[in-house]
């Protein structure tokens, strides 16, 4: 899908300065929803294809390989950015249901998807990337490369960031149990 807005096309290298060379772009593009430095809905919808394509692509092929081969990233590691991701994935689908994107409500939305997307980049490099620099072997870690921007690309390519796609993913994270239910709980807590 072509925006306008550059979403990266990278087609091989070690994996995890890929993966860091997007959570800089999804710092830049937040930066210019934030700043309204350009069209705020061509960025949402560029970034919302870069977030999604990134999230799925890691999920299916780079954590399940990053944790069988490195001693520091467990079950409990994969599992909390795989919560991570659902919680950004659930933030950027109210900034994509918003219709204008020069409301307070938008400005807020905004505001909770960059707190979000900030912590889990900053946790994600610390727990994830960091350790698989050293426990993880070159040949495996490029030849992650190679896959993960293949599938990244693919998923971009079919307009993964679609707020119906979006939605699909929140849904199916919820049913997963990713995602807590807060709001809902509450209400039947005082029945």
């Amino acid at each position: 899908m072509t925006t306008g807005i550059d979403t990266g096309r990278p087609t091989s290298g070690d994996v995890l300065d890929l993966i860091a060379d997007d959570h800089r772009r999804f710092e830049l593009l937040l930066a210019q929803l934030r700043l309204g430095t350009a069209d705020r809905d061509t960025v949402r919808r560029a970034f919302a294809d870069v977030l999604i394509a990134h999230g799925e692509a890691e999920e299916e092929l780079v954590y399940p390989v990053l944790r069988r081969k490195a001693e520091d990233i467990d079950g409990e590691t994969v599992e909390h950015g795989e919560e991570e991701h659902a919680e950004g994935n659930e933030a950027l689908l109210k900034v994509l249901e918003l219709k204008g994107t020069d409301t307070q409500a938008f400005t807020d939305a905004v505001e909770e998807l960059s707190n979000l997307i900030a912590h889990h980049i900053a946790e994600e490099e610390l727990t994830i990337i960091e350790p698989a620099r050293t426990e993880v072997s070159a040949k495996v870690r490029f030849d992650l490369g190679a896959k993960w921007a293949a599938r990244r690309n693919e998923l971009i390519d079919q307009g993964c960031g679609s707020v119906e796609n979006v939605r699909r993913i929140v849904e199916q994270a919820r049913a997963e149990g990713l995602l807590d239910d807060d709001d809902e709980d509450e209400g039947d807590d005082e029945e």
